[in-house]
């Protein structure tokens, strides 16, 4: 089934150079299944091997992941303790994987919150990953865009001060070089699993122009086959810019 759909996606048109994805349901599939939440969260390390496949399949060149933001801090401990000790396990058994298949990883946030151990690991797969060519996957934990836009606001002004830069220059351009997604083009095409009808402070500024994909699919179940149907359905989109057709 997924190979049919990737070979239609393929004669239909351009795939989106940049996905974004919300992984939301851990929650819900582990309670679903009367299992603990930290379960829920296990269980989507799966669903993260089926989208970069379903990338690297495709031909997307960039997929950023929202895995852990500034706000689920605020979780029972025992939860958060739980996701920083799975961000320690996925590295250390993806990281030979994702660097056979030529992909390079980037964290992007306060990654000053983590762990020193969350924190080693996180360095660690960027340096094993560094170079590679066929998929930039960027995770976004300790995330928040709005934490990201005062950041780059601070910066310039910072540089303003300095002298290096005079508030004219100061323009659209100037602010998405100062966000951590500056090396990369904007999403074309946002995914937010388990159907709720939110963006969660999540790449605020460089989804301006993104298409919106909402599924009911809980994250633990997401498959390349929802991946590929997402990528399908934006093909379909008439992507206007604001500008009306000629």
């Amino acid at each position: 089934m997924s190979d049919d759909l990737l070979r239609r996606l393929k004669v239909h048109g351009s795939v989106p150079a940049h996905i974004a994805i919300i992984m939301d349901g851990n929650g819900r599939w582990a309670r679903g299944r009367a299992l603990p939440r930290p379960l829920g969260h296990h269980a989507g390390m799966r669903a993260v091997r089926e989208v970069i496949q379903g990338c690297l399949d495709s031909g997307v060149g960039v997929l950023t992941l929202f895995a852990f933001s500034q706000e689920n801090w605020q979780r029972p401990a025992v939860e958060v303790d739980a996701l920083m000790g799975l961000l320690e396990e996925y590295i250390a058994r993806e990281v030979d994987n994702l660097r056979a298949r030529s992909v390079s990883v980037r964290v992007l946030g306060d990654l000053e919150r983590l762990a020193p151990g969350a924190r080693k690991a996180v360095d660690w797969i960027v340096a094993q990953t560094a170079g590679g060519q066929e998929l930039a996957l960027n995770l976004c934990i300790s995330y928040s865009a709005r934490a990201e836009i005062v950041g780059a606001a601070r910066q310039l002004a910072e540089e303003a001060v300095a002298g290096r830069i005079v508030p004219a220059e100061i323009d659209e351009e100037a602010i998405a070089r100062r966000l951590y997604t500056a090396p990369w083009p904007d999403p074309d095409l946002l995914i937010r699993t388990s159907g709720e009808m939110r963006i969660s402070n999540f790449l605020l500024w460089q989804l301006a122009y993104a298409e919106l994909y909402v599924t009911p699919v809980l994250w633990p179940d997401f498959t390349r086959r929802h991946l590929f149907e997402a990528i399908l359905e934006f093909q379909r989109r008439d992507r206007r810019f604001g500008r009306v057709p000629v």
